[in-house]
């Protein structure tokens, strides 16, 4: 069994590097690749570094639905991140994480 990825350890600026690159979610037996496409500031939550909030482009198709999804990268690892679908883009599906 893979372990995750503390989350409360990320930062934002963990993901800038990785803007406009794959990342793999776990949907029951099969891989959806996303594309980290938007990595903005969300204010200050208290969180060391501010929260912050992340943009997921998949696939056109039908949405997955919210929850928590395993999500790996080959850089940051496997994060348990909890996904919100926001509707079309311009690249397909848009999912949402925010870390506060």
């Amino acid at each position: 069994m893979t372990s995750t990825v503390d989350l409360s350890k990320l930062h934002i600026d963990d993901f800038r590097p990785h803007q406009d690159a794959e990342f793999e979610m776990q949907v029951a037996e099969r891989v959806v690749t996303l594309k980290l496409a938007e990595v903005e500031p969300a204010g200050n939550s208290g969180r060391p570094g501010g929260a912050f909030s992340l943009v997921f482009a998949g696939p056109k198709g039908a949405l997955q639905q919210q929850g928590i999804y395993p999500v790996r990268h080959p850089v940051l690892g496997v994060m348990e991140i909890f996904l919100v679908p926001i509707g079309p883009l311009a690249d397909g599906n848009g999912y949402q994480a925010i870390f506060t």
